[in-house]
This record gives structure tokens, C-alpha cells and sequence, in this order.
């Protein structure tokens, strides 16, 4: 029976499992035990999936069954590396015995440095956006460089935002300025940019129409906007970089044209407001003040959304006012609060959760958008066009491709990610938009060089290596699925494709490995988090 590229039946394109043909490593050693004791943990996780029973009930919702352990390890990996976890992984997942071990390897998968490296670039491009900027005065590299190092050491979010907010000096050696400096044009500071964007990334509300008037649909009003711009007035440039110069804000009215000084001043929670410090360090003490329920919430919705592809509330950085009465945010943000405002501790409360731990399909097809939207089941979401890249290059390796690879793979990857991406299409800072794919994509993914040299069986690849080294025919259709799509094959997928390898050897098994590995690339189950 001959395989072609095309000859993936329909099981295999809508599956979702994972298997290998080998002996497991060692498991993986022992992480630290959690960032705060286990009953305080276990509580909020408690009182999160009682809101989230509450939300169904209320819906009418079906409830998804809880999801394969390995579909889970695949939506870890895919949220805090950026990519489909490796064989090596895989095989040391299966091999560990401990009890509830989804949370061990969170936590594991927290401690690794490729969890800065990712989360660090995906919160940058909420931050300063994507572009270069004005590459004299902003150096985007160094600013993602230095987040990615404060999420990697757990440094309290709150004293993050705090530096980004009112630091100082030069944006190479103080890497934080660079939250201000990407907004300064011909040495002049955007206040109105920095103040939108301030609230937006970090108390999670829309105020930037404010700028012009009051806002037709919230109580945003354009004395509040231009109160908070006026933390900014001072911003100046030196030889010595960012400083602060004590100086009126001055703009020009736009009903008389003539110009008037604004002083800074904040829309609600004025007591948290500092009695000393320069205008933008009392900006900062106020945005994270302890009071401040948005502070908690937008943090919170924003990583619920990184994790998941949608955030708890839509859109993510336009949230509703806090409610009376505490939600799911408020729960997700005062265990924040009381831990440090730690980054690691929210993902690890979030994805211990039942929302991140259920499956994506309910019985019934026709109750997939009720569930959906009461979360009682995991969303479907397109991947990221480098979490696509960075999947397809990890698919052809066997090993783990991290920062202890070989020098040459890592140079490799980064090349290959950078060109695959601008020929895919990036997303920019609305990622966390609702999107589709497109035909370019589809025929980029199906026709384009590197996939077919990335599925290319070949002595150093991984389809080559498993054509070579797996004992049977079996257990090669194992390996080749757990590679590709973290899972085992269905029973229907593992008889049709092992009747493809069935007598072949050497250069016709490679061949049909190859094609394989192609199939399995290209199918929908490959490009979408589930």
C-alpha cells in the first residue's frame, strides 16, 4: 500500500494523545517544593474551580472531561516555552511515578530558562510593542533581555513595574527605561502614549480615546487622561539618559487653542498617591498600590490569557470596572498579592486549575460554544507563528533543543524561527486577538524549503533516526506521533500506518517515515492548542 503526502486519514487530523518506542530516562529530579505551603496552594485553587462550577451551572454548561496528562504537558510547554515538548521530555514524563506529576513538571518547567526567554518576549511585546523604535534612545533587545531575567529569578512584579514606570539613567545599562524611551521622538517624550499605555498594560483598561474627549461608553474623562499624561511632563533626555526635570506640563486647549498647564492628578484611589518623590515614582506607587484591585486583576487576566490563547475577560486590556462583589480575577489577584505579586505562583495556581486541565471537547459538538464560553472546556486556539516554528524544528530533533544544545543548533533555530516567522506573518502586540489562519500559511506549511528539510529522513533528523532505530513497525508510528503531536496514535491510526511500513526497508522505510512526518506537521491537530 503506498503513503502519500496526502494520504493522512481523518482520525489522524482531528486526534489529540502521545507514545514512543523506547525505554524512558530517568525522571526528572526533584524541583523545589511549592512557592508557598501546599494548603494555602490547594485553597485557592479550591476556591477557583468553585467559581468556575459556579459560571457553568449558571450557563447550563456541559462540563469537559479532565484531559490526557500528556495533552496537558503539551499546553505547558507550548505557554511557557514556546514550543511542543521534545521525545526526551516525553519520555521522562512518562517514566516519573509521583503523585500529581503535571505539577511537578509546571514547576520544573517554570525553573527552566527557556521560561524567561519566552514569557519575557510575549510580556515585551505588550510593554514596547514589537517594532526596533528609535534604536539611539530604545533598545528593545536589552529590555527583553532584562524582563526575561526578572521572570526567570521571580522578582516581585509589582517593584518591576515600579522600574519600568519611573526609572532612570541610560537604556543600555538600565534596561528599564526603555518602557519610556520607546515612546520618545526627536528627544520629546509622548506623555499621552506612555499614559495609554501604562493603563493598558498594567491596570488593564482602555483610556486612550480619552485623549481627545471623554470616553463615550466608561467614566474616562479627558481631565483624568491628561492628569496621568502629566506624569510623563518631566521626562527629558541627557548625556546621562532618562532624567526627570521639574516643569510644568503644559498642553494647548482644544476649544480656546491657547495653552494651559495640567498637573498631574489621578482618576480614583488619590490617598495611595505618595507624599515625596518625583511625579512618575508616585505613578508607579500608585498603579501597584496594594488597594488598587486593577493592578491585580489586569496581571491576572493578562497571564490567564498567555496561558490559555483568551484571556478570563475579553478584550485583555479592557477591562470592566471591579465588581462589588470579588470574582475569579479578584481570587487570582489577592493570591497574587499576598505572595509577592510572583509571576510563577499565578501560572502555577492557573494551569493546576480544572479550566486548564479539561479537555477540548464536550459529547456533544452543538454544546462546544456554550462550554466555551462558561470555561468548562479547554479552547481551541490557533498556535502563534513561533510557537508553529518553534514545534516544527523540536519535531526534528529528538533532544530537548534548549540552551545546552550544541552552539550550531541554537544558531540554527534562531535563524530559521526569524525567517520562518516574517514569511508566516507575526502577530505583533494583538496577540491575544481572536485570528485564522490563511491560505499563504497553509501552502508556507504544505510547499515551503524548510518543512520539507525539517521532515527530511535523514541520518541527523529525527523521522531518520526513528526509520532507523525503531525496533518495530509499531512502535515506529509510536514515536513518530508522540514527535509530532504529543500523543499516541488512536488504534484506526496506528493499523493504517503501520500497514504503509509493513516490508519496507532502508531507503523506501525512510521515505514512508518522511511522508509520515509531513502528514502529521501538516494536519489541523498539529497548528492549534487543545
Amino acid at each position: 500500500m503506498k503513503i502519500t503526502r496526502f494520504a493522512l486519514p481523518a482520525a489522524a487530523v482531528c486526534a489529540v494523545v502521545v507514545i514512543v518506542f523506547a525505554a524512558g530516562d530517568d525522571a526528572p529530579q526533584e524541583v523545589r517544593q511549592a512557592r508557598s505551603d501546599p494548603e494555602s496552594f490547594n485553597n485557592v485553587v479550591q476556591q477557583i474551580d468553585t467559581k468556575l462550577q459556579d459560571r457553568t451551572a449558571e450557563a447550563d454548561a456541559p462540563v469537559a472531561r479532565p484531559s490526557a496528562e500528556l495533552a496537558v504537558l503539551r499546553r505547558l510547554s507550548l505557554a511557557l516555552h514556546g514550543t511542543i515538548p521534545s521525545l526526551e521530555e516525553i519520555r521522562r514524563f512518562q517514566s516519573d511515578r509521583r503523585e500529581d506529576r503535571l505539577t511537578h513538571w509546571s514547576r520544573q518547567m517554570l525553573d527552566d530558562p527557556r521560561f524567561g526567554d519566552y514569557f519575557g518576549e510575549r510580556m515585551a511585546r505588550v510593554l514596547v510593542g514589537t517594532e526596533n523604535g528609535p534604536f539611539i534612545v530604545f533598545r528593545r533587545d536589552r529590555f527583553t533581555e532584562w524582563l526575561s531575567e526578572q521572570l526567570q529569578q521571580d522578582r516581585p512584579y509589582d517593584e518591576v513595574v515600579r522600574e519600568m514606570l519611573s526609572q532612570t539613567g541610560l537604556w543600555t545599562g538600565r534596561p528599564a527605561t526603555n518602557f519610556v524611551t520607546v515612546a520618545i521622538i526627536d528627544n520629546n517624550a509622548d506623555e499621552n502614549k506612555l499614559a495609554g499605555r501604562a493603563v493598558r498594560a498594567f491596570l488593564g483598561q482602555r483610556i486612550d480615546c480619552a485623549q481627545c474627549h471623554d470616553h463615550p461608553f466608561g467614566e474616562w474623562t479627558q481631565n483624568q487622561f491628561e492628569g496621568l499624561a502629566a506624569y510623563f511632563g518631566g521626562v527629558t533626555l541627557s548625556p546621562f539618559g532618562l532624567e526627570d526635570k521639574s516643569r510644568d506640563y503644559r498642553i494647548q486647549d482644544r476649544e480656546t487653542l491657547q495653552e494651559r498647564t495640567v498637573k498631574p492628578s489621578v482618576p480614583f484611589g488619590q490617598q495611595w498617591l505618595p507624599d515625596e518623590g518625583k511625579p512618575r515614582e508616585q505613578l508607579a506607587a500608585w498603579v501597584t498600590h496594594e488597594e488598587n484591585r486593577r493592578f491585580g486583576r489586569a496581571t491576572a487576566n493578562r497571564v490567564w490569557g498567555l496561558l490559555f490563547g483568551k484571556p478570563w475577560s475579553s478584550p485583555v486590556d479592557d477591562l470592566p470596572d471591579p465588581p462589588a462583589e470579588p470574582d475569579l480575577l479578584d481570587l487570582l489577584g489577592e493570591d497574587f498579592r499576598r505572595h509577592n505579586c510572583s509571576i510563577k505562583r499565578l501560572i502555577e495556581v492557573i494551569t493546576t486549575t480544572s479550566a486548564f486541565r479539561a479537555s477540548s471537547t464536550v459529547d456533544r459538538e452543538s454544546d462546544s460554544p456554550v462550554a466555551a464560553e462558561a470555561w468548562s472546556v479547554f479552547p481551541l486556539v490557533r498556535l502563534r507563528p513561533e510557537q508553529v516554528i518553534g514545534s516544527v524544528l523540536q519535531s526534528a530533533s529528538l533532544k530537548t533543543i534548549d540552551r545546552n544544545s550544541h552552539l550550531i543548533v541554537r544558531a540554527i533555530r534562531l535563524v530559521r524561527e526569524g525567517d520562518f516567522v516574517r514569511e508566516y506573518g507575526d502577530l505583533g502586540d494583538s496577540e491575544l486577538d481572536s485570528r485564522t489562519g490563511t491560505i499563504p500559511q497553509r501552502l508556507i506549511m504544505m510547499n515551503g524549503n524548510l518543512i520539507h528539510e525539517l521532515t527530511e529522513a535523514n541520518l541527523f533528523s529525527a523521522a531518520g533516526r526513528i526509520a532507523a532505530m525503531a525496533p518495530t513497525d509499531d512502535a515506529c508510528v509510536e514515536t513518530a506521533f508522540l514527535v509530532c503531536l504529543s500523543r499516541k496514535p488512536s488504534a484506526a491510526e496506528q493499523q493504517h500506518f503501520t500497514a504503509q511500513l509493513h516490508g519496507t526497508k532502508e531507503d523506501r522505510r525512510r521515505k514512508v517515515v518522511e511522508d509520515l512526518f509531513w502528514s502529521l506537521i501538516n494536519s489541523t491537530e498539529f497548528s492549534w492548542n487543545h
